[in-house]
């Protein structure tokens, strides 16, 4: 007779992140880093070549690639050419992998899109916020709807086939109808995947200066309730499957592998100014400069601004924190390692806040529009 062995789970891949931090405009609204000259790119490409071969060997076979910014698209195609390849030249992907890229929709021509074909993307999230002009003026953005339409038309017809779209919603001067119809226009194209994002005010921004005098005004809190749940109702009803607390999917297979890795405590590596990184028990992150991130490459100094090395009480902390982000919720067994976060289950259920299933606390979406009560409470 055979001995049985059991099957040995193997930890799932790491993520990589590469930070594009140029733009042609920055919108009022991001506090992403990101700057609006081109002419750092070539110094830009050589110091990331240089971090590239610092973390070569140092991660296991990735399964994701997610080009970020900034706008990734704002590249010339021999700029973005050589940042793949560099790439795949000194790191281990998968043959599987998912590889996405940020692009703007005025970035998007043929030729472009059949380059990054050639290039190996097969995963698109298109930044188009809105279809109306009028909205889009408001939010800073340098394309028009018909632009976002006819990106999503030509994508379309070169074949990609796992498209993301990123919509803004929830702020001053858009009514619930003028949302309503861009979500309408939006699924007219059948997306694989929507992301929809409340407008939040940062405070190094634009927006947020303007807030600070009085001069810009947030939504209620009931009234941003009153759009977070029409919109996931809206969407679940067209087919969507609400995933994340800004996150839709067609179908399983459309959720975002790689954020996925974010909200599950999977490593991941960050490349780039202001990228951050994480190793499964360590954190950190680069510096938030391009001047100084290529001097520190040129200097033979990996570019990292901070790290923190992580207890397993704060990683626990953190794993219920990102757990509750997500329809898959949180296994109970990490809520029971403290006894008055366990006592506090019961009521949250009763509130209809959560729900209990498979051992897993579960956020409903009025659970998900507290989700930061809801962590400090099971944590």
């Amino acid at each position: 007779m055979k001995a049985h062995h059991p099957k040995l789970e193997l930890p799932p891949p790491p993520g990589l992140y590469v930070h594009i931090p140029f733009c042609r405009s920055k919108c009022p609204y991001c506090a992403f880093y990101s700057i609006t000259s081109r002419s750092l790119i070539p110094r830009w490409l050589d110091a990331l070549q240089q971090e590239i071969r610092h973390y070569e060997g140092r991660f296991n076979r990735f399964d994701s690639l997610y080009l970020g910014g900034g706008t990734p698209t704002i590249l010339a195609e021999p700029e973005l050419a050589r940042l793949i390849e560099d790439l795949f030249a000194h790191f281990d992907f998968a043959p599987d992998s998912e590889i996405t890229i940020e692009a703007n929709p005025s970035d998007l021509t043929v030729e472009k899109i059949n380059m990054l074909q050639d290039l190996g993307v097969n995963r698109i999230s298109l930044g188009i916020q809105s279809f109306d002009d009028r909205i889009l003026s408001f939010l800073g953005r340098r394309h028009t709807g018909k632009e976002a339409e006819n990106a999503m038309r030509k994508l379309r017809s070169s074949g990609f086939q796992n498209i993301g779209v990123d919509l803004m919603y929830a702020f001053t001067g858009q009514s619930m109808g003028d949302w309503m119809d861009t979500l309408r226009q939006a699924i007219g194209f059948q997306p694989e995947h929507l992301s929809c994002y409340q407008l939040s005010i940062e405070k190094q921004t634009p927006f947020g200066r303007l807030a600070e005098k009085g001069l810009f005004h947030s939504l209620s809190e009931a009234e941003e309730s009153l759009y977070f749940l029409t919109t996931s109702e809206f969407l679940e009803d067209q087919g969507y499957v609400h995933y994340e607390i800004s996150n839709f999917a067609r179908h399983k297979t459309c959720y975002s592998r790689h954020n996925q890795k974010y909200w599950h405590h999977v490593p991941y590596l960050g490349l780039g100014p202001s990228a951050h990184s994480f190793d499964g028990s360590s954190r950190w992150w680069n510096v938030r400069s391009i001047k100084k991130y290529c001097e520190h490459l040129q200097g033979g100094k990996a570019p990292i601004e901070g790290y923190e090395n992580l207890t397993d009480e704060q990683l626990r902390i953190e794993s219920i924190a990102l757990g509750l982000r997500t329809m898959q919720g949180v296994d109970l067994d990490k809520i029971a390692h403290n006894p008055q976060a366990n006592k506090t289950i019961p009521g949250l259920e009763e509130s209809g806040l959560v729900q209990l299933k498979d051992n897993r606390v579960i956020p409903t979406k009025k659970g998900f529009l507290v989700a930061d009560r809801l962590a400090v409470e099971c944590a």
